[in-house]
């Protein structure tokens, strides 16, 4: 199922993505605040487990995210932002991690670092900022889910129609968190985009 942002603050933050004025460090801490909205939408109604916690009345149990039941894993280099927003709120959470790299004449991915723990029984979110011609995201939910999760999430930033339509078909119990869905794909590229988001991101233009 497909969950676009459409609210104010998610626009506003996007906009300040496509501003090619903005600077990488500003960039950055942007994807993380867009992340963790993202979160908040993904979570909203996620099964909670009591926790007993030291208060200043004494021990008492309360709701809680059972944190060690989640593992997010980013695709480098562009979805390390959002891993930094979201494990503020996850810190008892685990990280995997997959690189990937597209060829910018076939715009076929090739992925070539996978550092992702057994997710049996676990629920696995993948965080990708740019969601263009689906390639790259599909052979990562791929990869993710030769691991065994017992669910998938996907946060991203920024996707095509044609991109999504793509991910959808081919992976369609997935739940897929975006900020902002563009007008096309134009040669490979989502339009009007952001730009390269790890280049912006790590100031490497």
């Amino acid at each position: 199922m497909i969950h676009e942002q459409n609210n104010s603050v998610v626009t506003h933050l996007v906009n300040r993505l496509r501003d090619m004025t903005t600077k990488s460090t500003d960039f950055r801490f942007t994807i993380a605040q867009i992340a963790k909205i993202l979160f908040y939408e993904a979570f909203k109604e996620e099964p909670m487990v009591d926790k007993t916690i030291t208060t200043w009345k004494g021990q008492k149990s309360f709701p809680s995210l059972q944190e060690s039941h989640y593992v997010f894993i980013p695709i480098l280099r562009a979805a390390l932002p959002m891993l930094d927003g979201i494990i503020e709120l996850m810190p008892d959470s685990t990280s995997g991690f997959l690189a990937m790299k597209r060829d910018e004449e076939t715009f076929e991915s090739h992925l070539y670092y996978d550092r992702i723990p057994d997710l049996s029984g676990k629920t696995a979110v993948v965080c990708d900022p740019m969601l263009a011609t689906g390639g790259s995201l599909c052979d990562a939910l791929h990869a993710v889910q030769a691991k065994n999760p017992a669910r998938i999430i996907s946060l991203n930033i920024i996707g095509s129609p044609e991109g999504i339509a793509q991910v959808s078909a081919c992976f369609p119990d997935v739940d897929l968190y975006i900020a902002k869905i563009d007008e096309r794909l134009e040669n490979g590229y989502i339009t009007p985009g952001i730009g390269d988001a790890g280049d912006r991101a790590f100031n490497t233009l």
